[in-house]
């Protein structure tokens, strides 16, 4: 195997080991509530103003599937839809109280996570981070590029 393929699946091992890792109180904690759900709240509730475009980009899930998913989203009292005065057109996205509550559980819990993988962090040197990063944002850059050349609408 070269370095590339150990790259490769060293980063799916360590994706699916975390999220294996973190299911099981992810789920205890927010119980009744699908992973696309929670991120779907996590996703409103960081982002000024979401709409239904502005989601299915930083969740890459279709604008179909976002229509889908906060519908329910309203029917379980967690998010409600709102329109500015200025632009009738739009239909934007904000928490209820109770999606709050799912959105700081959430919080809770990466916080937790990142508490106890603290130790890993540590080690790493500034050098070592910026590699890193650079290599995750030309990594970025270039699946982008690909989306794009295939004309493949994430949206």
């Amino acid at each position: 195997m070269n370095k590339e393929e150990q790259l490769r699946m060293s980063i799916r091992d360590l994706f699916n080991k975390g999220a294996w890792l973190n299911k099981f109180k992810m789920e205890e904690r927010l119980k009744g509530y699908k992973p696309s759900e929670v991120h779907c709240i996590e996703s409103i509730g960081k982002n000024v103003d979401p709409n239904v475009t502005k989601l299915a980009e930083s969740l890459y899930m279709t604008r179909g599937a976002i229509s889908k998913l906060t519908k329910k989203l309203i029917k379980k009292g967690l998010i409600e839809s709102y329109q500015k005065p200025d632009n009738k057109k739009e239909i934007y996205f904000k928490l209820t109280e109770k999606g709050k509550v799912i959105y700081k559980i959430h919080e809770e819990l990466h916080k937790e996570f990142q508490e106890r993988d603290k130790v890993v962090f540590e080690q790493v040197t500034e050098e070592q981070f910026d590699i890193m990063l650079s290599f995750v944002e030309k990594y970025s850059k270039h699946l982008n590029a690909e989306i794009k050349k295939q004309g493949i609408d994430i949206n």
